[in-house]
């Protein structure tokens, strides 16, 4: 439960029962043409040299079906292929020596048999096709049973596939062996009965919303059968007996996905009968089936380290008290010194449902996947809820989940008695450069998340936890402090107090919690901004109290509205702006389709990769065209130079990688490259997969958060996109060029710098030279600030000063007044996408007397090509 974009990079394969595992060479040659296998050419048992299959395998995506007729199938007088002619005859279930008749009941009147028959096999396929599906879901609730046609349809027709099932989308297929017993033995079925079957699985298939290919047709044996027909005479009628032989055929089927084509912009393409009934959409907007339409809420806890946040979210998450040393938390831990030190590292995330009241997490027993809590909270709400480290060390969790993921919400979690641990906790020793230990100076971690968490301007909502350990004196003092920073924020505190009694199970929210908590959520609402007000919830995981109230809360939060691409500037300031664009935090590898068998080199969909984060605005669906960058030009290695927060002795891991002269003059000299003139820069790939939080989906909208599979063009040369493969990073970003942007031959532009405004006045500390980190939405990156001047309204004189990097005589005056700095700043390493107008925090880096989150929070005003 600690990670949502985990990929299996092995699931289970569709591999031939008619192929030799340890010859592939000679598999992938004996694998007949797909286009040319029919009863007309069929191959002959002897091509193979077998006479029986393996057993059917226990796991994987490969069925073996006798038949798959709908009606009960006709007694043989003779068969090659088994060995009692009796057990035909008589009609009962042959054992696993005679598998030549399958136990199907005679049809009744009306035809639900055959109905429920058609259901049944419909559901199994679905289950195969899910087998060949990394983290695949048992059951969908948008499953379509296929309705069976009248019995004077013709079956024979095509059959237009309906829209794929979510969770298909990354299924190597199912492979169905028709005639063959479940022992393996090739009982075969005559012409006639191979093509009801056939038909019968294509129903079946697009039903789902997949097709149907043909592998192999082989003829394995005779059979003989007596019919009984009608000779009508002028004198009377009479029944006659006529014996008839034939061939008994065996098939194997390949059932794959079937991909809706998409044109150039995205909109979706009709089959070719459709479009000879209606005229094809032009529009711009892609389908929105097989997206999720349940409010989704994005909340980062952040917080010092000590506060209590894993231990909040493990109670949040599974309904598990806490036994004050870390129960609840264990669930979220990914490393082992994460274990043993008690300090969280990493992001973890978790998904927690609310509908009527209800808490929907894994303390129900009927709740076993993230894709069960998609399932009943629909209609209702999901709050995806991100940890992050406290400690100085792993500021980076916090920057990262703060800005890469966009959240809606940010909760600040402070322990009750932070003023008695915080002497404790934060009085580290560090070790020297020459290995010596020395005391580091304590730092106020509650005061610099608290300041970072109010200049970003998310909206907040602050948590008091570990209330069954504070005295009455220690959390006065907390709440001083905490009170004190939000009014001179310029924001109005409301404090929601819990009943003073312990709660062990919380399946649903009290109705007391929900009372108290309306009247803070409609004055949020009736605000003007959502960072007018910040709830304060009291709460305790080890007794239970205040858990409620915080679900309550949860359930109740305002969602903003969906973000669109014109949010930060107008599309005529930037007309370069995308129509979609998604911001990738991690990469998974995606695993090779399978949908091609017996070692075939040309599978469905080659290499690719899964990239999670986050929609900024726009949406992406299956068959999507993209382009995927910026990528650093070939012939440059620098990339491989990024920082990576290496340690620096008797600190706290903080500083940054200082370049040297060279390095820094050829970097300059690549980033005055135009954007256009960068070949390779931005690839094209196509989306092959969609997840929305785990859920599989065929779209993601804008703003919410999911992963995406993609795969690169296949003009590309095979050892060339694995190369590119490797190179995605976080950072990067996938998007769909707007209307515009195709009309006019207009690419997207990567930076090599950037200029922002800055409101806080200590930006004038800052030398021109100097080196610091920036993040902006998932990039994270060294640069070097090369130009700083004060707002235009400042006195000139003044101004001057400011770029020439020279202190002025007047700092106390200067500071009070109401200004701005802009700061230009050059990229060091990558060039990056950045989005005119999106926000953008500079760190410094910190020392021992400092937290490392005392940054600058501004705007992006201009992009350096």
């Amino acid at each position: 439960m600690a990670s949502i974009f985990t990929y299996d990079p092995d699931p289970p394969k569709v591999s031939s029962p008619w192929m030799e595992p340890h010859e592939p060479s000679r598999s992938a040659s004996r694998t007949p043409s797909v286009s040319h296998v029919s009863m007309e050419n069929p191959n002959l048992l002897s091509d193979y040299g077998v006479t029986k299959l393996q057993a059917e395998p226990q796991e994987g995506p490969t069925e073996y079906k006798l038949h798959l007729l709908l009606r009960p199938r006709r007694a043989y007088d003779f068969m090659t292929t088994t060995n009692s002619v009796k057990a035909l005859k008589s009609g009962r279930t042959p054992d696993a020596t005679t598998p030549s008749r399958a136990p199907i009941p005679a049809p009744v009147t009306p035809n639900q048999p055959r109905q429920h028959r058609l259901q049944h096999l419909t559901t199994q396929l679905l289950w195969r096709l899910q087998q060949s599906s990394p983290y695949h879901s048992a059951s969908s609730k948008q499953l379509t049973m296929p309705k069976l046609p009248d019995d004077n349809a013709d079956l024979t027709a095509s059959t237009t596939p309906a829209p794929l099932v979510p969770g298909l989308e990354e299924s190597g297929g199912a492979l169905y062996e028709i005639g063959v017993a479940d022992d393996g033995t090739l009982v075969g079925l005559t012409k006639d009965e191979m093509t009801e079957s056939l038909t019968t699985l294509r129903v079946m298939a697009a039903s789902l919303g997949c097709t149907v290919e043909v592998m192999r047709m082989v003829i394995v044996g005779d059979c003989e059968w007596t019919e009984t027909a009608d000779l009508v005479d002028t004198a009377d009628q009479a029944m006659t007996q006529i014996k008839k032989r034939g061939k008994l055929w065996v098939a194997e089927a390949l059932v794959t996905a079937c991909f809706e084509p998409r044109n150039a912009s995205g909109a979706a393409v009709e089959s070719e009968q459709k479009s000879k009934a209606a005229t094809l959409s032009q529009s711009d907007q892609p389908p929105s089936r097989g997206s999720s339409t349940t409010p989704q809420l994005r909340i980062t806890l952040t917080g010092p380290t000590t506060s209590g946040k894993s231990t909040l979210l493990g109670t949040l998450s599974t309904g598990t008290l806490d036994n004050g040393r870390g129960k609840s938390r264990l669930s979220l831990l990914k490393h082992r010194h994460e274990l043993v030190s008690g300090v969280t590292s990493s992001i973890a995330q978790e998904l927690v449902g609310y509908k009527d009241g209800a808490i929907l997490n894994f303390q129900h027993g009927n709740i076993e996947s993230w894709t069960d809590i998609h399932d009943r909270a629909e209609d209702g709400r999901l709050v995806f809820v991100s940890d992050s480290g406290g400690h100085p060390r792993y500021r980076r969790t916090v920057l990262r989940g703060l800005m890469n993921w966009a959240p809606h919400w940010s909760i600040l979690c402070i322990a009750a008695d932070d003023s008695e641990q915080s002497s404790k906790s934060y009085n580290m020793t560090l070790p020297t450069a020459t290995g010596e230990a020395t005391s580091a100076p304590a730092v106020d971690l509650v005061k610099a998340h608290l300041a970072l968490s109010l200049n970003l301007e998310v909206p907040m909502a602050i948590v008091i936890t570990k209330m069954d350990l504070a005295s009455k004196a220690a959390l006065q003092q907390t709440m001083v402090k905490v009170l004190s920073a939000i009014k001179d924020a310029g924001r109005t505190p409301k404090i929601l107090q819990p009943d003073q009694k312990a709660t062990r199970d919380l399946l649903e929210i009290p109705a007391s919690d929900r009372l108290k908590v309306k009247p803070v959520i409609n004055a949020i609402t009736e605000a003007a901004s959502l960072t007018s007000f910040v709830p304060i919830v009291l709460t305790s995981t080890t007794t239970g109290s205040g858990i409620g109230l915080l679900h309550a809360l949860l359930e109740s939060l305002p969602v903003p509205p969906a973000p669109t691409a014109s949010d930060y500037v107008g599309m005529v300031l930037n007309p370069e702006q995308p129509k979609c664009l998604f911001h990738i935090d991690d990469t998974f590898n995606l695993p090779i389709s399978n949908g091609a068998l017996g070692g075939d080199a040309t599978a469905r969909g080659g290499p690719g990769v899964v990239v999670s984060g986050h929609i900024r605005f726009g949406s992406f669906s299956i068959g999507d065209k993209i382009v995927v960058g910026p990528f650093p030009s070939e012939d440059e290695e620098v990339r491989d130079l990024a920082p990576e927060d290496r340690p620096s002795p008797g600190g706290f891991g903080l500083s940054i990688s200082h370049p040297a002269s060279a390095e820094l003059a050829r970097i300059a000299m690549r980033n005055a490259i135009s954007a256009s003139e960068i070949e390779g820069e931005w690839l094209k790939a196509h989306v092959v997969s969609v997840r929305n939080l785990k859920l599989p989906v065929r779209t993601l909208e804008a703003g919410q958060a999911g992963s995406i599979g993609l795969v690169f063009e296949s003009d590309r040369d095979k050892v060339q996109s694995l190369r590119d493969l490797r190179r995605i990073r976080r950072g990067m970003v996938l998007a769909i060029p707007s209307k515009h942007m195709r009309d006019t031959g207009l690419s997207l532009q990567a930076a090599s710098g950037f200029t922002a405004t800055f409101k806080d006045s200590k930006t004038q500390e800052l030398h021109i030279g100097s080196l610091v980190n920036i993040y902006i939405a998932s990039v994270r990156a060294a640069a070097r600030i090369v130009h700083i001047s004060r707002h235009p309204d400042q006195e000139p004189g003044n101004t001057a000063t400011e770029e020439l990097g020279v202190f002025s005589l007047n700092d106390e005056d200067e500071a009070s007044k109401e200004s701005s700095t802009e700061i230009s700043l050059d990229l060091l390493h990558n060039r990056e996408w950045i989005e005119m107008g999106s926000k953008v925090v500079l760190l410094e880096g910190g020392t021992q007397d400092r937290s490392g989150l005392e940054g600058f929070v501004g705007r992006v005003m201009e992009i350096v090509d």
